[in-house]
């Protein structure tokens, strides 16, 4: 017998060398619940297992409005009240150095945020003054437009939460599934019936949806929130929503709509895509309830960062969300359809324009959505006296009057002039949105909504020499945080709050700046410069200079997003 020392070098080397199969890479669960992973896998999945959020209500209406904010119990404070769209709002006093979950006992103030849910941004007047008056009494006169179509208060007592609700209700109103891991407001054309542009009228479609599914148990615990668009023309953002409907002509079965998926933005920013199918406006309903679904048994619920229906498509692919949809859920084949026509400009509904009866809709512009309850009680007097019984809220925190005659339209014009909201506003004013900032949001690193009162005039002054050459709108869109809540990716300019260092080693408040992106003409995200970053004092003078360099090297007709793909890096710093 030959031991192993004895073999010679030569035999050694004629030895195969021994190969280890790699064990395949095992991925962890993802909480699935089409997949059988019913056992919650963190706080937020055990919180909704205890108890539905909706049931919060009857806590609030006979416990925590008679005993106060202390009496609120935690579970309820941080989660679920969020599903009556309620949430408490930053301390006053605490600057971005505080942000962050560490800090949560000292940033929650006893305040709410409270949202009010206006589906397509649609009210009347009576609902406007509904509105209003709840401002003045209960929120400190607080109303601010979101670019969700919604109106947002602040300073509200939890005492006084169940008479809002009253007040609310009696007109229509609720704030039902506002927040939460359900599905929130549903975006709809400002114009919807009565635009010249639009395919068709969604309006049905949507008030069923609402009619069906909001503030119903079954999809009342999604893995997160879940954002629906639904209009005739592409006046929504379609391309940033989880689920969305844009109309569209198909050249056998007529006007209909175009599903899209997949969309979001925060810090994994995608755009939603097209699933390819054509679905009659009678159908939207039931094709958004099989969406919902999915998203409810399929989605990701490990973790909270990959909570979002985006991260599901963009792992499945179009092709097989298409087929589960079909088969799985709708159990039918959908009709293959066209996609919709780019548009040729941002459709903002800014300004005067024709619609479809004869009248007029006049589009005016709060800075960054900001009003009051007495400046909307006096816009709903003004709507009357020009015979309008029609208000409308938009995507990008502005506010419409439809039905307006021809010969009450200059009259209406100089009443919402008085009030600080121009129909025909500066290219600053009504191409700047903002989110709630560090004033009121615990997640915040900056100064946002307030700041734009001030930098909005600034501008207007500042750029006043070139304002004249510039003939197509430069958006600008200003973030507290990552969230991204007023879209700063999809931006000309965008602005993201972060702390940043001043260059003498002081954390101070500031943005990281995206350039170039956009919707609608050829969607795509912001470009990030590598360390580029401005102090909140210097948003101004940034803005002034990287506007100068476009119009000095601008081509004929060329947009700001398609300037930025080509400039100089200098340029735009």
């Amino acid at each position: 017998m030959t031991s192993t020392t004895d073999a010679s070098p030569a035999a050694a080397q004629a030895a195969p060398a021994r190969t280890r199969t790699a064990k395949p890479a095992r991925r962890r669960a993802e909480g699935q619940w089409a997949l059988g992973y019913r056992e919650p896998l963190n706080a937020n999945e055990q919180a909704k297992k205890d108890d539905n959020p909706l049931n919060v209500r009857a806590r609030i209406e006979n416990i925590y409005s008679k005993q106060g904010f202390d009496s609120i119990d935690k579970g309820d404070l941080r989660g679920r009240m969020r599903w009556w769209g309620l949430y408490t709002q930053r301390e006053q006093g605490y600057d971005g150095t505080f942000t962050g979950d560490e800090n949560i006992d000292l940033l929650e103030a006893k305040y709410f945020m409270m949202r009010v849910r206006c589906d397509a941004g649609a009210l009347n007047v009576e609902q406007l003054r509904t509105i209003a008056g709840i401002s003045t009494e209960f929120a400190r006169d607080t109303a601010d437009l979101s670019d969700r179509e919604n109106v947002q208060y602040h300073w509200i007592e939890v005492e006084n939460v169940p008479e809002i609700w009253k007040r609310l209700e009696g007109v229509g109103l609720k704030t039902t599934e506002a927040c939460g891991d359900c599905p929130r407001v549903v975006l709809g054309s400002p114009l919807a019936g009565e635009s010249l542009s639009e395919v068709l009228d969604p309006t049905p479609a949507i008030d069923e949806i609402v009619r069906r599914y909001i503030g119903k148990p079954e999809y009342s615990n999604l893995p997160r929130k879940f954002k629906t668009a639904i209009s005739g023309q592409q006046d929504v953002v379609h391309e940033i929503n989880d689920v969305a409907f844009v109309g569209v002509n198909h050249p056998e079965h007529g006007p209909g709509l175009d599903l899209w998926v997949g969309g979001g933005l925060s810090t994994n920013p995608m755009l939603a895509q097209r699933v390819g199918v054509w679905v009659p406006l009678d159908e939207v309903p039931d094709v958004w309830e099989a969406v919902v679904s999915i998203f409810r048994d399929y989605g990701y619920r490990r973790l909270r960062n990959k909570a979002r229906l985006k991260f599901l498509v963009k792992d499945w692919g179009i092709e097989r969300f298409r087929e589960v949809l079909e088969t799985e859920y709708l159990e039918r084949k959908l009709i293959d359809g066209p996609a919709p026509e780019k548009p040729t400009r941002p459709i903002d509904h800014v300004g005067v324009q024709k619609t479809r009866n004869g009248l007029n809709a006049v589009g005016v512009a709060p800075i960054a959505g900001r009003v009051s309850g007495t400046i909307l009680a006096k816009v709903a007097d003004a709507a009357e006296r020009a015979g309008s019984d029609k208000i409308r809220f938009t995507p990008y925190q502005k506010l419409i009057i439809l039905d307006v005659a021809d010969d009450k339209l200059e009259q209406l014009i100089a009443d919402l002039d008085e009030l600080g909201l121009p129909a025909r506003p500066s290219h600053w004013r009504k191409n700047l949105m903002a989110c709630s900032g560090i004033e009121f949001c615990k997640l915040s690193f900056a100064e946002t909504r307030k700041r734009s009162q001030v930098l909005v005039p600034e501008l207007e002054q500042r750029l006043a020499d070139i304002n004249a050459q510039l003939d197509v709108p430069i958006t600008i869109n200003i973030n507290g945080c990552p969230n991204s809540c007023a879209r700063s990716q999809v931006a000309d300019i965008g602005f993201k709050g972060m702390l940043v260092d001043d260059g003498d080693g002081n954390q101070v408040e500031g943005f990281q700046v995206h350039l170039g992106g956009s919707l609608g003409f050829d969607s795509a995200f912001g470009r990030k410069l590598r360390q580029h970053k401005v102090t909140s004092v210097e948003l101004g003078d940034y803005i002034d200079r990287v506007v100068r360099q476009f119009v000095k090297h601008r081509n004929e007709g060329e947009r700001f997003a398609e300037w930025v793909v080509r400039a100089d890096e200098g340029d735009l710093r």
